[in-house]
């Protein structure tokens, strides 16, 4: 083999590992800087049929963003809920019990083109497969895995493919619902942010979902917190930013050491694309309870190039 060929090769190889290690795979190689949340306007890049993406960056208040939007009437699109660890949880095993999973394993395991953390949970950890107890309802594929709690609100798929933020003692049935999944309260109003988010200054990492005013549009969001070069969002700017996604309504999963927000690039490899930060560490994942996500039906479920 001649120099040139081996210099070819080694080309080849470093290219190759460049574009399947970058955000590039998504279009998008870095953060779009804007002076404030009022001033965010999303170019939407393309993952798969039915699924884009956005990452942006925000100056006053310093903060970074991921973010997806799902047409939930694309029909190659399938969302996932899960309680926990794949088939470890339902509303009638003992003590309500599922077992714990990372947001990259949820994705990685249940092939999805990328998932989001969403209930609120018991125990804080990063070991995966412990017992763990969902604190608020999760509906999959039509079956009930873990019971409402009445606190708080929820995300609504329903079988004709619209979703809906509702209060969770609403839900009464698995009828006419094919997944769901709970979190804290609705932050986002018919485009306005709610009356209570006016009172809370604090600052966390925050994962959060929107959806559009007919019902078909999903916005999966992750905001970083805790990092100089992102200190959180309130539950205000939550629904702020959730507006210039697109959302009518929204709701604040949870957030803090467990928000994390997981994708499939085009090597076919998931990875979280956000910094976790769990016990005051960047990048340690928690391992979290109820989560939801998209997968493609097609025979194709990787990231466009």
């Amino acid at each position: 083999m001649n120099i040139r060929n081996i210099f070819s090769g080694f080309l080849v190889l470093i290219l190759t590992a460049c574009s399947t290690f970058s955000a590039a795979g998504f279009g998008q190689d870095h953060p779009v800087s804007f002076p404030a949340i009022t001033a965010v306007e999303t170019a939407w890049h393309p993952l798969a049929n039915g699924i884009e993406y956005f990452h942006g960056k925000i100056d006053s208040p310093i903060l970074e963003f991921w973010a997806l939007r799902i047409d939930l009437l694309s029909p190659n699109i399938e969302i996932v809920t899960t309680s926990g660890a794949i088939n470890s949880g339902s509303v009638n095993s003992e003590n309500n019990q599922s077992l714990s999973t990372r947001v990259s394993s949820f994705v990685n395991d249940n092939n999805l083109i990328a998932g989001i953390n969403a209930v609120p949970f018991d125990v804080s950890s990063t070991r995966e497969r412990q017992p763990i107890q969902n604190m608020g309802i999760v509906i999959s594929n039509g079956t009930q895995l873990s019971p409402i709690n009445s606190r708080y609100d929820a995300l609504v798929i329903y079988n004709n493919r619209r979703a809906a933020i509702v209060n969770q003692s609403s839900i009464r049935s698995t009828e006419n619902i094919k997944n769901a999944v709970g979190g804290f309260h609705q932050i986002l109003i018919n485009g306005a942010p709610a009356l209570r988010t006016q009172n809370s200054e604090t600052r966390h990492p925050r994962s959060a979902a929107g959806v559009s005013a007919n019902g078909r549009f999903l916005y999966l969001l992750v905001i970083d917190g805790r990092r100089a070069a992102s200190i959180g969002g309130t539950e205000a700017e939550t629904a702020m930013l959730l507006i210039k996604l697109g959302s009518w309504n929204g709701i604040n999963f949870d957030g803090g050491g467990s928000s994390a927000l997981a994708m499939r690039f085009a090597d076919n490899n998931v990875r979280v694309v956000n910094t976790p930060i769990h016990g005051g560490i960047p990048g340690i994942e928690r391992a979290v309870a109820g989560c939801i996500g998209a997968r493609i039906s097609t025979a194709s479920s990787g990231v466009d190039d």
